[in-house]
């Protein structure tokens, strides 16, 4: 923080976030804990003055995707899935090309940026589809109600009650998406950059 206050080279920063914003995130312990320091951070960056963007992905796809979210899995689930609601999840090549294009675009200084292509939205049922279209199988799919999920978080240790902890913020309560975007505090990154390659659903071009 100091340094980035006295470099005068330090023209932006771009807080290590790449997750669920702070301020609008409904986690339960042990993301509670977490998020309550993000969001300290981010006061105290702007209390700074510091010039900022802080890229909220919600999501990277080669966390969640290659499980469908199944924890504790090492690959795609063959028989069953377990299931909540949403999905929203980004390819990291491709938040990797809205965090170049913000670093000297005014319109996101002092400002958090939402990684929401449309074409990455679909329904956990929908993302299982794919996959049984994709392997030739129906699976079981075992929907996973949120008062055993908050259960399965109190009972389980590190990391996987923090794996499930992520999984209620964003799977149940549905922090990604579940507020407007106002120009006051945000931006959304396929409203400032169209790019059609980008707004496609996750399975359409994957192997």
């Amino acid at each position: 923080m100091v340094y980035c206050e006295n470099a005068f080279h330090c023209q932006r920063f771009f807080p290590s976030e790449f997750a669920n914003e702070a301020e609008r995130c409904q986690a339960v312990e042990p993301m509670k804990t977490v998020s309550a320091i993000k969001s300290k951070i981010h006061q105290m960056i702007a209390a700074e003055k510091i010039p900022y963007t802080i890229v909220c992905s919600n999501c990277f796809s080669g966390f969640h995707l290659p499980t469908l979210a199944q924890t504790g899995a090492s690959g795609p689930p063959q028989r069953k899935s377990h299931y909540l609601r949403g999905w929203k999840s980004k390819r990291e090549e491709d938040i990797g090309t809205y965090t170049i294009r913000v670093v000297d675009d005014p319109r996101t200084l002092n400002k958090a940026l939402y990684i929401r292509p449309p074409g990455n939205i679909c329904s956990f049922n929908d993302l299982v589809s794919l996959w049984e279209k994709k392997i030739g199988k129906t699976l079981k799919r075992i929907y996973l109600p949120e008062e055993q999920l908050l259960k399965n978080i109190k009972e389980t240790s590190p990391p996987i009650n923090v794996y499930l902890a992520v999984y209620h913020s964003i799977f149940v309560k549905g922090d990604p998406t579940n507020f407007e975007i106002e120009p006051s505090f945000g931006v959304e990154a396929a409203q400032l950059y169209p790019d059609p390659k980008i707004d496609q659903t996750l399975m359409d071009d994957s192997n």
